[in-house]
């Protein structure tokens, strides 16, 4: 018998246990903002059937209210938060009044595609306040909270492989995302000693509702997959499944690190 066989032989009759953190979030709550569409509802989904309590964050009431309570059909636990992330007094008095926070989606985002030549003073506050701001404040309540609560919690920062690389029409959404990988690891330093971490997510071009008409322009979707060495663009459930591992205990050991999805765009 090879060693590989007499490995298996052993994990399958038991004899050998086999230790490794899984995957599932029972147990957990879980607060994802932009969760109405796209990126962040797939990640809200994807908690719930790990087995989370989800609060769901949006501005528009009728699209998050209706995301719960599809949840909650399929036997998820959700509930929806209206709530604009930019006011930063109704986001702390929202995180205090909520029930003790085991995971944070810093998810709620915006781009305006343009020349620099091109933007303007309110291009500029309306990518920072939601992109930097927003996201800065947001994580500070959530972060408060699970210190008051003495919760060993976990942080994500929505990224973007923009945060690592350049791109032509993008400058302030690659300066609001490398201000979001500073940030992210700054505050995994500050707080490593409490036992929560803070990471972020950096996906590539993902296929949703809001980029489809963007892939319709052939010449721009033909420059975006030559440089995305997969050959394809990225999906939502690419993000919810690294969403899951940054909050499940299988990621333990990982902070003020950037989960790159994007595949292989910053390889070179």
């Amino acid at each position: 018998m090879s060693e590989v066989q007499s490995s298996r032989s052993k994990l399958d009759t038991g004899s050998t246990k086999a230790k490794t953190h899984d995957f599932r979030l029972d147990r957990k709550r879980a607060l994802v903002t932009g969760a109405g569409r796209g990126i962040g509802l797939a990640i809200a989904q994807a908690y719930a059937v790990a087995g989370a309590e989800v609060f769901l964050c949006a501005r528009t009431g009728s699209e998050i209210e209706a995301a719960a309570e599809d949840l909650r059909a399929q036997g998820g636990k959700a509930q929806a938060l209206v709530l604009d992330v930019t006011d930063i007094a109704a986001v702390e008095r929202a995180v205090d009044t909520l029930p003790g926070l085991d995971i944070f989606v810093n998810n709620a985002g915006t781009n305006r595609p343009m020349p620099l030549a091109d933007v303007t003073e309110e291009d500029f506050d309306t990518i920072m306040d939601l992109n930097v701001k927003a996201a800065i404040f947001c994580a500070r309540a959530v972060a408060n909270r699970m210190v008051r609560d003495g919760t060993a919690g976990s942080i994500i920062n929505m990224s973007s492989q923009m945060g690592h690389v350049g791109a032509q029409n993008r400058t302030l959404y690659c300066a609001s995302k490398w201000a979001i990988e500073g940030f992210t690891k700054a505050l995994a330093i500050e707080l490593g000693g409490c036992r929560i971490r803070v990471n972020t997510i950096c996906p590539t071009f993902i296929e949703t509702p809001l980029t489809k008409p963007f892939f319709e322009d052939k010449e721009f979707r033909q420059e975006v997959l030559s440089k995305i060495k997969l050959g394809r663009l990225g999906k939502v459930e690419d993000v919810s499944g690294a969403a899951v591992f940054l909050a499940s205990d299988a990621s333990t050991l990982m902070t003020g690190s950037a989960l790159m999805l994007d595949g292989g765009w910053t390889a070179g």
